[in-house]
């Protein structure tokens, strides 16, 4: 009797945790779901607006069209080498200004606010300042550098200063997720390491960066997935000149310039499909690990 009353609680918990969920579950159907499906849709339909009267559904031909040109693989590449820069340069100097953040310091509430300030400018006038500040005319960094050089016509400079804008707006955000995870780091742990004669690398190696594993796996997830779908700086600093576009400029120019929905549309969910690609190596790869570590 008393387990068919304990039945009878727990479905009628689970009945109001559903009737609670279902106005959040539904906007969130009706903000998200509708969107994806309805650009799945329109990636299945010949709809050029130059000529909308040759509007039909052609099933996963413009799928064929994308993934047999070469110029999506071209932007794939370059997506990803901005990413991985990028990404990699982020989370050691973010792991590091955690890590000063962390200690004990005169002034670290002010110095937490303070870093935050690239991260709350928007991306387009960062990209723009940058733009600017490179520009061989009317910037300063060639007077400060005593260089000559005219950096948005080199492949190279071009994917430097896309990567220093990315580094620069993003790297606050990194931190602060990893000085959340230094939360996660107990005291004790360390101290007793310290105890034990365990040199400063090796706490770092063995013990800090173990323990911070779930703030990592977070921080790197956000951002790289985020980074993949670089548009803003891209598109102000070379609009995808000198080698530097992208997928996302891909899909703008499609969309955008071309007037081709169901082309664009079909480049979008192939981004998309990218972004849960990445979202499910990191988190069954990394997350798999962590699992493994807590036993479960």
């Amino acid at each position: 009797m008393a387990k068919k009353g304990t039945s009878a609680r727990a479905r009628s918990e689970r009945k109001l945790g559903w009737m609670l969920c279902a106005p959040a579950v539904f906007v969130m159907l009706l903000v998200t779901a509708y969107p994806i499906a309805y650009a799945v849709w329109l990636s299945m339909q010949r709809y050029d607006l130059r000529f909308p009267e040759e509007r039909g559904f052609v099933g996963v031909d413009n799928y064929e069209a994308v993934l047999g040109n070469s110029l999506w693989w071209r932007d794939l590449a370059n997506t990803a080498i901005i990413m991985v820069i990028s990404v990699a340069i982020e989370l050691l100097l973010g792991f590091a200004l955690a890590f000063v953040m962390h200690r004990a310091l005169f002034g670290r509430g002010l110095v937490r606010s303070s870093i935050l300030v690239p991260y709350g400018i928007i991306t387009v006038v960062a990209a723009f300042a940058w733009r600017f500040a490179f520009d061989p005319t009317t910037g300063f960094v060639n007077g400060i550098t005593g260089l000559e050089n005219s950096w948005f016509t080199e492949t190279w400079s071009s994917y430097l200063v896309i990567i220093l804008a990315e580094v620069w707006k993003t790297t606050p955000f990194m931190s602060l997720l990893l000085l959340a995870g230094f939360t996660l780091v107990p005291d004790d742990a360390v101290k007793a390491a310290r105890v034990d004669g365990a040199s400063a690398s090796y706490r770092l190696r063995k013990v800090i960066i173990p323990l911070m594993k779930p703030a990592i796996l977070v921080a790197l997830l956000f951002r790289t997935m985020d980074a993949f779908r670089i548009f803003d700086s891209v598109f102000v600093m070379t609009r995808g000149a000198q080698g530097t576009e992208n997928v996302s400029i891909l899909g703008y120019k499609t969309l955008v310039s071309r007037l081709n929905l169901g082309l664009g549309s079909a480049v979008s969910v192939l981004i998309f499909a990218c972004v849960l690609i990445i979202a499910f190596l990191f988190v069954k790869g990394f997350g798999a690990n962590l699992s493994q570590q807590r036993g479960e």
